[in-house]
């Protein structure tokens, strides 16, 4: 086994342990040229848009050139070199003839935060437009038409003056027993009432009446009451003794 530090992680063979030599050796001598390519390139680029003062023909001769040794020496990958190359020559010759080239590897936010919200929201609003909009067929086009023709009727109807309203009639319900007793009501009070009995038997009849409502349970209650406290009171008679018979 190869000798390794305990705290280390990363391989513990020998041929493991040699391929991270050959790695760091590697980056030790790639990562400058590739370092002093990009630095050659962006230096082009601000001799062309007048930002530094030089010879912009010059210093692309000497970015292409640079470029050309870290692909040759595998600093970078061919294609990444050619491509970068191409882009290079496109814009010198663009910021030759005046236009605007970014310089900077990265684009710097030239807007601020509120500037950035609003159009964000912009473009937000747009897309959901584009797709309420539906598919651009017959179909889709005749629903957007509908859907517009009814929001235009609702837009009218609401800003039409409202017609005055008549007031509600109010009807009264009338339940059974109330209508049976306001039909019962105007017999009773038409019909007179007539003696059903006779003059005669009326004046007999009468003072019974009136006996029989004199003599009512609550009059008869202290007449019990009296008659059974006076013989409460009365000495209890001595019973008879019985007779010998004589023998």
């Amino acid at each position: 086994m190869a000798h390794s530090p305990r705290g280390w992680t990363g391989t513990r063979t020998p041929s493991g342990l040699k391929r991270v030599r050959q790695a760091e050796r590697r980056e030790a001598i790639n990562a400058p040229r590739r370092t002093k390519a990009k630095t050659l390139v962006t230096k082009t680029l601000r001799i062309a848009t007048g930002q530094v003062e030089g010879d912009a023909t010059v210093s692309l001769a000497e970015a292409m050139s640079a470029l050309d040794k870290a692909a040759k020496v595998g600093a970078l990958h061919p294609n990444t070199a050619a491509r970068r190359k191409s882009r290079l020559a496109r814009k010198v010759a663009a910021a030759i003839g005046g236009a605007t080239v970014q310089t900077a590897a990265k684009i710097t936010k030239t807007t601020g935060t509120a500037a950035a919200a609003k159009a964000a929201k912009a473009r937000i609003a747009a897309g959901k437009a584009e797709k309420a909009k539906g598919a651009q067929t017959a179909a889709g086009k005749a629903k957007a038409a509908i859907a517009r023709a009814g929001r235009t009727d609702v837009e009218m109807t609401k800003a039409a003056p409202a017609a005055p309203v008549a007031a509600p009639r109010t009807r009264t319900r009338v339940t059974s027993k109330a209508a049976s007793a306001a039909d019962a009501a105007p017999a009773t009070k038409a019909v007179p009432a007539k003696a059903t009995a006779k003059p005669k038997a009326a004046a007999k009849a009468a003072p019974k009446a009136k006996a029989a409502t004199s003599e009512t349970p609550a009059t008869k209650a202290p007449a019990k009451a009296k008659a059974a406290a006076a013989k409460a009171k009365a000495p209890a008679k001595a019973k008879p003794e019985p007779k010998k018979k004589a023998q």
